[in-house]
């Protein structure tokens, strides 16, 4: 099984890059980055399940968690978005939490989280403010190599509301996961920890640390639970 599972791995996050040198501070920042991520994960309810967690370098990522779903979707409901929206940002929410500052880890993440809620605005139309509407027709030009072109077929009045909403989409998201963050601290901490000594945790030792360090702060699962 130990072999299915570094197999696994290699296919779904890639190759390992062990001999990439790497400094401390970054170690550290990539450690409290991706444990952002897997906590916020493990604290909304309706995610899918962290499977692992790594700071061993990967492709070109410095450190992955990896979410598994237990079912094949073929359709995601606004709730289940929003919450991964949160999940994106909570490597850049424990960066400004722990680190005080912010580093280009986050770049993929933010771009992933832009593009999914301006999809959930302007092609799902889950907008409250803006409603089941559709903002820019997709067309195909077949004599151009089959690019997809995108026509305007709003104001300009409209694409400020546009943005408006993807912005206050996102920042919702991001205070969100700051909080679930800010509630779980020593949580956060000790999932740290954790990666530096060990490099990799998988869904087991995160449900050990949540469960010997979650409650001592008030009930973070609980305020997750309720959709903070």
């Amino acid at each position: 099984m130990n072999d299915f599972e570094i197999a696994k791995d290699k296919v779904m996050m890639g190759a390992e890059r062990r001999s990439m040198i790497i400094s401390l501070e970054e170690r550290r920042n990539t450690a409290y980055h991706e444990s952002g991520h897997a906590l916020v994960a493990k604290l909304l309810p309706g995610a899918d399940p962290v499977h692992k967690v790594t700071i061993i370098p990967r492709g070109m990522a410095l450190g992955l968690t990896q979410q598994i779903p237990l079912d094949d979707r073929h359709t995601y409901s606004r709730p289940f978005l929003l919450n991964n929206l949160a999940i994106l940002f909570g490597g850049r929410a424990a960066e400004e939490l722990i680190l005080g500052h912010m580093t280009t880890g986050a770049g993929n993440d933010i771009e992933r989280a832009t593009e999914m809620a301006r999809k959930m605005v302007c092609e799902w139309g889950m907008s409250e403010k803006l409603g089941p509407m559709t903002f820019g027709k997709k067309e195909e030009e077949i004599f151009l190599g089959r690019d997809f072109t995108q026509r305007v077929d709003y104001s300009e009045t409209t694409a400020v509301q546009i943005d408006g909403e993807v912005r206050r989409i996102i920042m919702e998201a991001y205070e969100r996961a700051k909080l679930l963050l800010r509630r779980n601290l020593e949580v956060l901490h000790k999932m740290a920890e954790a990666l530096l000594e060990r490099e990799s945790i998988d869904g087991g030792d995160i449900d050990e640390i949540v469960r010997q360090y979650g409650d001592r702060n008030g009930g973070g699962l609980a305020a997750a639970a309720a959709g903070v």
